[in-house]
């Protein structure tokens, strides 16, 4: 089995501007989404207001934002036309994603979607009536959003989320540094999704005769710094989609390259900003089955009806330029069974 297998499967009002814009958020309609402009919305379907928030904006989150604009403009639903979109940023603050939920819930949106785990919190702790559709979630359960069961906690609330087995990664992270004991990990512990990824680190490791050493990044600027903390102390880094690091990722990425220690992700951004490698979901893809839910909803569908679901569709990419530059080789076995991201660039650049 590759590493690419299936593993499973408006505006609205100006005083958002005012209230958010003391705290530093973003307030802007989505100028970011590639839907093609001469999309036609459906005369049929009655206009439509939409909210969409994250915790920070970074290409990851960012593409799954695009996905679920492209698929509701796909099936009819166009921003400009008769979809509006009232697009907030958080700024990776977690009391600025608080109050984006506050005026949200006050708005009365036909449908909120939350990307990233705090933000899907925050929205979820503030609304008990409006349809929440979450999104670019690791573990649903330990954020509170639905039970074991698969039952959200909330008759409103669905969304999609992804489970990356740590064995996987575990093994991805032994096929490029073989010799590797000790695997450094940079997370910031105000992050669920982060803290649920350490406890299955330190789980699983001892088995294959590995040892974890984390260390914290509580802001985007303290991951360069934290980075350079593991100087010495280790063989690889893994970081798993911890949205201060990724905020921060040409600090992360610059700082091993200077102590040649390769950084091994989970998403595909990543790798094109100077991972060694990532075993991940594709998040455009990601953020179009989210659309479908959305979709849903905003057909009039209840959102009671529409199940959460977990898409677990993992894809292998390295970058041969970024290992050279963290220190390690990638060979040919491993190549042949990932997305190189240096070949799509030269193809790109042709």
């Amino acid at each position: 089995m590759t590493f690419a297998t299936t593993l499973r499967f408006s505006l609205f009002g100006a005083a958002m501007s005012a209230a958010l814009g003391l705290i530093g958020c973003s307030n802007t309609t989505d100028t970011a989404a590639t839907t093609d402009t001469s999309a036609a919305a459906d005369s049929d379907k009655p206009a439509k207001t939409l909210a969409i928030t994250q915790i920070v904006e970074h290409p990851s989150l960012d593409a799954m934002r695009r996905g679920i604009i492209d698929e509701l403009a796909d099936n009819g639903y166009v921003e400009g036309q008769n979809l509006t979109i009232n697009f907030q940023s958080a700024q990776g603050n977690t009391a600025t994603a608080g109050q984006i939920a506050k005026q949200f819930a006050g708005d009365n949106p036909d449908a909120i979607v939350a990307i990233s785990t705090p933000s899907a919190q925050s929205i979820v702790a503030s609304t008990k009536t409006i349809p929440v559709i979450y999104t670019a979630i690791s573990d649903p359960v330990a954020a509170k959003l639905i039970n074991e069961n698969n039952t959200p906690i909330q008759s409103n609330v669905t969304g999609l989320s992804s489970e990356l087995p740590i064995e996987p990664q575990l093994d991805n992270i032994q096929k490029i540094a073989p010799n590797a004991k000790t695997i450094g990990y940079v997370y910031s512990p105000g992050e669920v999704n982060s803290v649920v990824v350490l406890n299955q680190l330190k789980k699983a490791a001892p088995a294959r005769g590995l040892k974890i050493l984390d260390v914290t990044a509580n802001r985007p600027t303290d991951v360069a710094m934290a980075t350079r903390s593991l100087a010495g102390r280790v063989d690889v880094i893994y970081t798993s989609l911890d949205n201060n690091v990724v905020s921060a990722f040409e600090a992360m990425a610059g700082a091993a390259n200077e102590l040649d220690i390769p950084v091994i992700a989970s998403d595909e951004f990543s790798v094109r900003r100077g991972a060694t490698a990532a075993l991940g979901v594709n998040d455009y893809d990601f953020g179009r089955t989210t659309g479908k839910m959305v979709y849903r909803v905003l057909n009039g569908e209840a959102v009671s009806s529409v199940k959460p679901e977990v898409m677990n569709t993992l894809t292998l990419y390295a970058s041969p330029k970024h290992a050279a530059e963290q220190g390690v080789s990638l060979t040919d076995e491993l190549l042949k069974n990932a997305i190189n991201i240096d070949k799509q660039a030269q193809s790109a650049d042709k």
